[in-house]
Order: structure tokens, then sequence, then C-alpha cells
């Protein structure tokens, strides 16, 4: 699967920075938001092992939170990862 996923919260800051980040570099994802759906929430926690929220995946690769997004961007290596799975 070839996309950009990202599970997140209506109410959340680091969400927000998250899909900002991505919407700046033009990047389609594909957002499902937790609040209120228990069953989308424990679906992103078993696929995480994580229980916060934004949880990110670029193609099939698990990129963790806000944070850790941020942390590819400054090393650089974020737009390649992209640019493997954005057309």
């Amino acid at each position: 699967m070839s996309e950009v996923v990202v599970y997140s919260s209506n109410y959340c800051p680091y969400c927000t920075r998250a899909k900002h980040l991505l919407a700046s570099k033009s990047v389609e994802f594909k957002e499902l938001i937790v609040d209120g759906d228990p069953e989308l929430r424990r679906e992103m926690m078993v696929k995480s092992q994580q229980r916060t929220v934004p949880q990110i995946w670029i193609g099939e690769q698990h990129i963790g939170g806000c944070d850790d997004l941020y942390a590819l961007e400054r090393s650089d290596k974020l737009d390649e990862l992209l640019s493997s799975v954005v057309s």
C-alpha cells in the first residue's frame, strides 16, 4: 500500500502539527480520526503498539508520532521517504 496514513484526533495539537508538515509538502494523506471510535483506536494501538496520536505510516513503514515525523524532516530523510510512496 503506497500511501500516507495518519491516525489522529480533532483535539490534538500534535496531530495538527504533523498534518501541517505533510500538507506543506503537498502530500495527500488518509486521516483516520479515532475520536469516539473505540474500534479504530484499538486498531491503531494494535498496529503501532502506541496509545497516543498521531500515529503515522508512510507506505508500510510506521513512522511514529509528530516528534518522529519532525525528526525525519530535520535529518533530511522525510522527503526521500515520501518520494518512495507519493507519485
